[in-house]
């Protein structure tokens, strides 16, 4: 698996702002609700989160046990687990942009009537789910770099016999997630 671009994040987030401004454009133009997410997906959110750092931690520790000073009981990881983890750290990352940039777009739209309204509360809501899914994307990037696996000594890719970064398209070893290089 190729690991997470956050250019691609950022252009997902972009561009899902510019929907979720628009969608709630013509929802008001047309006085139908604001499509912003219920209160209760934050617990939801919450949850996938916590999941996520579980699981993630379980890479870490076992990844922590292999290094070569560790007095740690060594323990096997069960391949299906770390990759299984990866995934949702990755999906985590995804869904928050989806998210974030959703709701971003609401909050915009919402700024622009802020002082003709007297309840707020949709705009709120709007930031909180837009935080909730900065968290879910921090999260997700910080397990998928749990996942990682670092190199061990002796790894050598270079003409010389000296540690180097392999060519394009080779595969990278243990330092690396496994992902073909096109």
């Amino acid at each position: 698996m190729k690991p997470i671009n956050p250019l691609r994040l950022l252009l997902i987030c972009v561009i899902l702002a510019i929907a979720g401004w628009s969608a709630t454009v013509v929802t008001s133009r047309y006085s139908m609700a604001t499509p912003v997410l219920p209160a209760t997906a934050l617990a939801t959110m919450g949850v996938i989160v916590i999941i996520t750092l579980i699981l993630g931690i379980r890479i870490l520790r076992w990844r922590n046990s292999h290094q070569p000073n560790s007095k740690a009981k060594k323990t096997q990881l069960d391949p299906l687990l770390a990759a299984r983890t990866l995934i949702l750290a990755q999906a985590c990352a995804y869904a928050g942009t989806v998210l974030l940039g959703w709701h971003v777009g609401i909050f915009l739209d919402q700024l622009r009537i802020w002082s003709l309204r007297s309840d707020q509360g949709i705009t709120w809501l709007a930031l909180a789910m837009a935080g909730g899914g900065l968290v879910m994307i921090v999260v997700g990037l910080v397990v998928e770099r749990f996942c990682r696996i670092p190199p061990e000594d002796g790894d050598t890719n270079s003409v010389d016999g000296k540690k180097g970064r392999p060519a394009r398209g080779e595969a990278a070893g243990e330092g690396e997630y496994a992902y073909r290089g096109d």
